[in-house]
């Protein structure tokens, strides 16, 4: 039951101070056991009474850490900070290899690859801090009301102590996985917001250079970019609070399933308009050579392309069910 209670206070705390009040609050409570027992056995009794007289855990880490207005609180501020650097990192690699690859290309153009990879980090880096920040901002008010809803309650007693989160437990989330997610979204941001001339089908020809046949419209993908930018951004969020909650609760099936939905409306929205993929696709096709127009090659290929939309939104549809199905099954089962 100790060790409970200093978990429960220690977690509200940034992770530099947890160890030194975790031993403060040992030697405390020892203390405060050993004035109470007058040199007789501790008891259940003796340990409850001190709890008691501490108070309700969250209350003494406010006291501990004092009381501050902050969008991202000390408690959450540490993994707020390794998001950052993740999603940072990813970028930065990300646009590196894009830029070697935009070089290898077209090497004469180096210098407008280069003024475009700055261009890309002034218009892309605000954004993947501004979604992170709304990310930990929603988890901060969402944890900060929990909070104030307990610390109004008077009948805290030791006995509503929550066990010490076991990882092996069912329904617990391993931090490697919102980490992956979050890595996957802001590279992917970062490919199609910036270089989606290159999602495409590639071609070599002998000795030419290499070539793209893009699958988007080049011409009129600027206007999505919001939409874009909207639905990576969903996605980092929800990586987000996977991380800071550590396991699935409803709150965070709820908040899953809300931003899957509104995704999915978006992404429904702008892949079926006739002005998101490239028009002359096929016609590309056949004049780099992959097939003469008319073959059985080029009905096939045709028929694959013109029912891909269609495709793309049932199993993104399927995908984003699942994510919201296994925390459901994941609550239930523990």
């Amino acid at each position: 039951m100790i060790e409970r209670y200093i978990y429960a206070v220690t977690q509200k705390l940034p992770q530099s101070q947890r160890s030194d009040i975790a031993d403060e609050l040992r030697t405390l409570i020892e203390d405060m056991l050993e004035e109470r027992s007058y040199g007789r056995d501790v008891t259940d009794k003796d340990i409850e009474g001190v709890l008691l007289e501490l108070g309700n855990p969250k209350k003494l880490a406010r006291n501990y850490r004092g009381t501050k207005n902050y969008i991202i609180g000390p408690d959450l501020f540490d993994v707020f900070i390794l998001v950052l650097k993740i999603s940072l990192i990813s970028f930065a690699i990300g646009m590196g290899m894009v830029f070697v690859v935009q070089i290898s290309i077209d090497p004469l153009d180096i210098l407008d690859h280069f003024v475009g990879l700055i261009v890309g980090c002034v218009t892309i880096i605000p954004q993947i801090i501004g979604w992170v920040v709304i990310g930990f901002a929603i988890a901060e008010y969402a944890g900060g009301k929990i909070t104030e809803d307990i610390l109004q309650e008077e009948s805290w007693k030791p006995a509503d102590l929550a066990a010490i989160p076991d990882p092996r437990q069912k329904g617990m989330i391993k931090r490697g996985e919102p980490i992956t997610g979050i890595v996957i979204y802001t590279v992917l941001f970062m490919v199609l917001a910036l270089n989606n001339e290159y999602f495409g089908v590639w071609y070599f020809r002998g000795s030419d250079v290499p070539g793209v046949v893009p699958f988007l419209n080049t011409e009129t993908y600027g206007t999505y970019l919001l939409f874009i930018a909207v639905i990576f951004g969903f996605g980092i969020i929800k990586e987000c609070l996977k991380l800071i909650y550590g396991k699935w609760t409803v709150k965070l099936v709820t908040y899953s399933a809300i931003f899957n939905i509104v995704s999915l409306l978006i992404i429904a929205t702008m892949i079926a308009g006739p002005e998101f993929w490239n028009p002359e696709f096929m016609d590309q096709l056949v004049q780099k050579q992959f097939f003469a127009a008319g073959s059985d090659a080029y009905q096939t290929v045709s028929i694959i392309w013109e029912q891909s939309t269609k495709w793309i939104l049932i199993l993104m549809g399927v995908g984003l069910i699942w994510d919201v199905a296994d925390g459901i099954i994941k609550i239930r089962k523990k």
